[in-house]
């Protein structure tokens, strides 16, 4: 059985999870309207690769015995000065998201809850893995903004695909 305190925490995850999907989606709209559907595309694969975290904990609080108890979900920002400035903030969240799921392995290993510092793992790999992309592409998107390069950047972030771990992987 989960401790109270933390299945509290990871439904507070959960629906920070759904928050970055929230916002990945705005920022989706928001590339969309600019013109730069490629860069849409890769904001949508990221907005169901954070519906796919959110699954994932959700899950493990059924599995551990605790109960899923969802609470609203905050409206996103809308509105960006730039390109450029879309992937920053993409960049600042997923930092922000790191150290939440810092905070719950902190609870974890606090509780002497193996089973969880066990199951987050894959998170602490996983945003290792989201802060180098943001950050690459931030920094890339800046580079090029305002040049024709930014047309070739945004036909190639057109091919990202979300793709979910192979069963075995996620875990």
């Amino acid at each position: 059985m989960i401790d109270e305190r933390m299945a509290e925490a990871i439904n507070e995850q959960i629906n920070a999870e759904l928050y970055s999907a929230y916002i990945y989606y705005a920022m989706a709209s928001w590339l969309e309207d600019q013109g730069l559907g490629g860069m849409a595309r890769w904001m949508k694969a990221q907005t169901q690769e954070e519906l796919f975290h959110a699954d994932k904990f959700f899950d493990y609080v059924c599995e551990r015995g605790g109960r899923v108890a969802l609470a609203g979900i905050e409206g996103p920002p809308t509105e960006w000065e730039s390109a450029a400035g879309v992937f920053a903030h993409a960049y600042e969240h997923e930092q922000y998201v790191t150290g939440r799921i810092n905070d719950l392995m902190s609870l974890a290993i606090e509780l002497e809850d193996y089973a969880s510092v066990n199951f987050l793992q894959w998170f602490v790999e996983e945003q290792v893995e989201e802060e180098d992309n943001t950050s690459t592409i931030a920094e890339q998107v800046a580079m090029v903004e305002g040049t024709g390069q930014m047309l070739m950047l945004d036909r190639e972030m057109g091919a990202r695909v979300f793709t979910p771990p192979a069963s075995g992987e996620e875990d």
